[in-house]
């Protein structure tokens, strides 16, 4: 069983064949997705496909690339209520992104303290977004999320949140699984120019790892220049396999592991058919 923590099923590049998207999924033997809702216009397309789907979950949140269109005073209720639905198991995707400045990092800080706390308010994991940001985010989450006393730090039974499309050295890395968060890894895993990141997945614990296609983007190297699909999640896998030296299976049942714990989700919430 393999789980696509991280798609955006409801995106307009989904809008003529969703339906045979999510089904094409379910036969190549995802049988969960997590939809990430990532700006209020999301929130409710996100919460109606996971009623419609009992396999489907959402997350909400707003991506750093929005902090300047969101004043938190405006949303904040909606978003508190929203988040509330049962099928909502996460805060998120929110973050910091510096390599495309379309605001400030003031804006982007105020957004994602906000979300943080709401995060802890309502008692929900998180989703965190960063790209080239990992020193300020690291001074962000240290005080929300001091380092784990027990060892190993990476065998956490209920993670706090996850650090999606991990694109950080290996010193990020153990900060963030020190700090009770899985790294997400996605379609670059698999791109020639990524052995900085092959290098640090070989070297991490599959208990710190789940995997995401963050569909539609992303596509694996075999798809440069598709749409990408959470079918993809088994080709990520694989990719992942080889790295750490494991079958396709052994991946594939601690990621499902990792990401259930995440989600605070149980095997009856997974898809065993085609039907939707």
């Amino acid at each position: 069983m393999l789980i696509d923590t991280h798609c955006h099923i409801n995106d307009a590049q989904f809008d003529t064949d969703r339906q045979q998207v999510i089904e094409r999924a379910q036969e190549n033997g995802i049988q969960m997705l997590i939809e990430i809702a990532e700006s209020p216009e999301t929130w409710e397309a996100a919460i109606t496909l996971a009623e419609q789907y009992p396999f489907v979950y959402a997350t909400l949140g707003i991506h750093p690339h929005h902090a300047h269109l969101y004043p938190w005073n405006t949303i904040k209720e909606k978003f508190i209520s929203l988040s509330r639905h049962p099928k909502v198991v996460a805060i998120g995707e929110f973050g910091l992104d510096y390599f495309r400045m379309r605001n400030t990092k003031e804006e982007q800080f105020l957004l994602c303290q906000e979300q943080l706390a709401l995060a802890h308010e309502i008692q929900k994991p998180i989703v965190i977004h960063c790209r080239e940001a990992h020193e300020d985010l690291q001074k962000l989450l240290s005080p929300l999320f001091p380092r784990l006393s027990s060892l190993p730090s990476a065998h956490v039974s209920q993670p706090v949140g996850v650090i999606h499309c991990f694109s950080g050295t290996l010193e990020d890395a153990h900060f963030y699984i020190d700090r009770g968060f899985v790294l997400g890894v996605d379609g670059p895993l698999t791109y020639p120019s990524a052995k900085g990141l092959q290098q640090v997945m070989e070297q991490l614990p599959l208990s710190s790892i789940i995997l995401e296609t963050d569909s539609p983007y992303l596509p694996p190297q075999t798809h440069r220049g598709q749409r990408n699909e959470p079918l993809q999640i088994r080709t990520i896998a694989q990719a992942l396999a080889h790295l750490q030296k494991k079958t396709l299976e052994e991946v594939a049942l601690l990621t499902t592991h990792n990401a259930m714990a995440l989600y605070r989700l149980h095997a009856s919430n997974c898809s065993d058919s085609r039907n939707g």
